[in-house]
């Protein structure tokens, strides 16, 4: 087994079904020439504005200068550091991304930008993934960030519209890298993001815990604040960035909690970055954002945060029991249990995992379900009278362990609207109310076929014709200047030749460098 399979092997089966092949066979000579292009002139660039684990990190991470990283040898560096890499393609879904990384898992992707978008391009590649990430994880202390805000994202809450943005920029992503789209389609692909990005009626959790990865994780920079350097992935792994990123032209802000309420545009440089003292002081900021999540403060907080949402989420009750289900309602208590929590009853929408300590327990309840707050004992079977702290009354008749039918309740002397057939669960708190199921591998089982993540056609369209752009003659000739550099075998004879053949390509200026640096060789 190979160390990418055991990478694989050691994946909870719900993130395993993202993962794909690095087929090495797949990558062309023109993309062998893409990365080692960007890679030489991102080194020579980065020397002295790189954080001073960048140049170290590409080895101590199986990152070499010439050619597209195997992630064979990338996790057999990685696992060193107590990290490793997975392939997989374009945009996985937020969720799926953060938790991997809360694993101490890089989501690589496994294909290359086209030689059209050297400089930079918003669609994930294996250049931004692997060469920018992965070297700034031999620093420990921001390895551990990275896992810490991973997590972060992971437990925040998103929405319903969060879905439909994460697929505009994905759409976006293949209509960029497809060589045969229109410059319609372009136009029609960044309109969909903005139309997206405009329909959100507030600023989730899940899209605040994304701008403090972007302003850290993606484009970070550390150090004084009138002399930074560059740690940010995003920044390490776009040539056109990292140039303009120091330049007076970028503001240059203390990072504090207020970048995650800064949004970016991902299809241009960014106007401004934020500057960390050090990696110490990415932690100060995380903390501080990780204290307004529902997941720390549940309560009634938590509650409305869920509520808005209108997604699937869970809620960590007193003694370690959870519910996994979309809060569809909530009732004010007559008297509060306490300055955070003054809700006497919830609903839920079905379906409903019931899970302890984030294992599952049972199957999923395909009805509704309430949760009561406040002091009391359902009977194992039979009928009930409950009267809560909160003025909630509750009658029904139990007939097993939280199921209900023909329940009742009142509060201040009203009747509430109830569901007659329900999961019943009291509680004396609620100390917190997280993003996604609790047990994502057990909800995925039960439900993962239906939302299921697929490649696209168009994405798998897009890739084909990226390929298909290449004509067999022109791949030939990049593949016969990659094995002449590399064999050192250059002279005058064999250079008058190549560049005769790659007179009939007058637009290929990345082969025409490639040229440019064996006459170098051949005149030294």
């Amino acid at each position: 087994m190979t160390p990418t399979q055991h990478a694989i092997q050691r994946l909870p089966a719900h993130l395993r079904r993202y993962v794909v092949d690095q087929d090495p066979g797949a990558y062309t000579p023109r993309d062998h020439a893409v990365w080692r292009h960007t890679l030489h002139k991102l080194a020579a660039q980065l020397g002295e504005r790189a954080h001073d684990s960048y140049r170290a990190g590409l080895a101590a991470t199986g990152i070499g200068l010439d050619r597209i990283p195997s992630l064979d040898e990338m996790n057999l560096k990685l696992e060193r550091l107590g990290w490793s890499a997975v392939a997989v393609r374009g945009f996985i879904p937020p969720a799926v991304f953060t938790e991997l990384q809360s694993l101490g898992v890089l989501a690589i992707a496994a294909d290359i930008r086209s030689h059209e978008h050297i400089e930079y391009t918003p669609a994930p590649d294996i250049v931004h993934e692997s060469a920018g990430h992965a070297p700034i994880l031999a620093d420990r202390r921001y390895a551990e960030y990275l896992k810490r805000c991973g997590e972060a994202g992971f437990r925040a809450i998103a929405s319903v519209e969060d879905q439909a943005v994460y697929e505009a920029i994905r759409n976006l992503s293949v209509v960029k890298e497809d060589p045969s789209a229109t410059p319609e389609e372009t136009r029609l692909a960044e309109e969909r993001l903005r139309a997206a990005s405009a329909s959100r009626r507030y600023v989730s959790e899940s899209t605040r815990a994304s701008r403090l990865y972007w302003w850290t994780a993606e484009y970070g920079l550390v150090g004084r604040l009138d002399a930074p350097r560059i740690y940010g992935a995003g920044l390490l792994s776009s040539l056109g960035e990292s140039a303009h990123c120091l330049t007076p032209a970028v503001r240059k802000l203390p990072l504090d909690l207020t970048c995650a309420d800064t949004e970016y545009d991902i299809t241009r440089m960014q106007p401004q970055l934020f500057v960390a003292r050090d990696f110490d002081h990415l932690f100060a900021v995380l903390e501080a954002f990780e204290a307004t999540l529902a997941w720390k403060r549940g309560g009634d907080f938590g509650l409305e945060e869920a509520l808005r949402a209108r997604t699937v989420n869970h809620l960590a009750l007193d003694g370690g029991l959870e519910l996994t289900a979309r809060v569809v309602g909530r009732v004010q208590a007559t008297r509060p249990l306490s300055p955070d929590l003054a809700t006497s009853l919830v609903c839920l929408e079905g379906p409903v995992l019931l899970s302890r300590l984030g294992q599952a327990v049972g199957r999923p309840w395909p009805g509704p379900a309430l949760v009561a707050f406040g002091t009391g004992t359902l009977p194992g079977c039979g009928a009930f009278s409950l009267e809560l702290p909160t003025g909630l009354c509750l009658t029904g008749f139990c007939i097993g362990e939280h199921e209900v039918i023909n329940l009742r309740a009142h509060q201040g002397g009203r009747p509430l609207v109830v569901p007659s057939w329900a999961l019943l669960i009291l509680s004396a708190g609620l100390p917190s109310v997280a993003g996604g199921p609790a047990d994502p591998g057990a909800w995925d089982r039960w439900f993962g076929e239906q939302n299921a993540f697929t490649e696209g056609e168009a994405e798998a369209e897009a890739r084909s014709r990226k390929v298909e752009a290449l004509p067999a003659g022109l791949a030939a000739l990049y593949d016969e200047v990659r094995r002449t550099r590399e064999a050192g075998t250059a002279d005058a004879g064999i250079l008058a030749s190549l560049e005769a053949r790659a007179a009939a390509h007058p637009g290929e200026w990345l082969l025409q460098e490639e040229l440019a640096e064996l006459q170098m060789e051949v005149a030294r």
